[in-house]
């Protein structure tokens, strides 16, 4: 492990760890952001170096410091594999009339995609939101076309409240707030 870095668990469900990410997950976010398909949606070109990774993962370790949250690794833990990456950012850029405000997101590796990882990660990542940071309002943004992360949205508990354009992609806007979060609990 990295010398001075935890790997810390932050959420832990019956299928799912959420956990720090470290430079120790550089080789699975790289087979990850250098897979073309796993861009489809993002608007972005994959990455083509294990540098890059390293950059990416020393980006959201920042994140923790300078906010208090990033992104986490998404572990399986029937397996322990690292499955991707998902959890709450804190933008401080004016995204859709927001400022200062915390997004749910998650990007997995191909393998994963269809089994209900975004799902178990989005509603860990609300549940920590609301419980632990105690937020009032949670925002999500993606792709008009990708609908298999929309539909994890939605099952979430998420909703879409309006279309924007971000960084040249057409998006749905997708917004919980906390009273509604507890009665979509019941759906789950």
């Amino acid at each position: 492990m990295e010398k001075g870095i935890s790997d810390r668990i932050m959420v832990e469900t019956d299928r799912i760890i959420l956990r720090e990410i470290t430079i120790n997950d550089a080789p699975a976010m790289f087979e990850m952001d250098a897979d073309p398909e796993v861009h489809t949606y993002l608007g972005k070109s994959p990455i083509q170096t294990i540098d890059q990774a390293i950059n990416q993962i020393k980006y959201i370790r920042q994140q923790y410091l300078d906010y208090g949250i990033g992104r986490w690794a998404i572990v399986d833990k029937s397996t322990d594999n690292f499955v991707g990456w998902g959890g709450l950012k804190f933008r401080t850029e004016e995204v859709n009339g927001h400022i200062n405000f915390y997004e749910v997101g998650y990007r997995l590796l191909r393998r994963y995609w269809g089994q209900g990882f975004a799902t178990a990660s989005a509603r860990a990542s609300l549940t920590y939101a609301f419980n632990e940071l105690q937020l009032d309002a949670v925002y999500a943004m993606a792709n008009v076309e990708n609908l298999a992360s929309k539909n994890a949205l939605l099952k979430s508990g998420l909703v879409i409240t309006g279309q924007l354009s971000h960084e040249e992609i057409d998006c749905d806007w997708f917004e919980i707030k906390r009273e509604d979060w507890r009665s979509s609990l019941q759906l789950f």
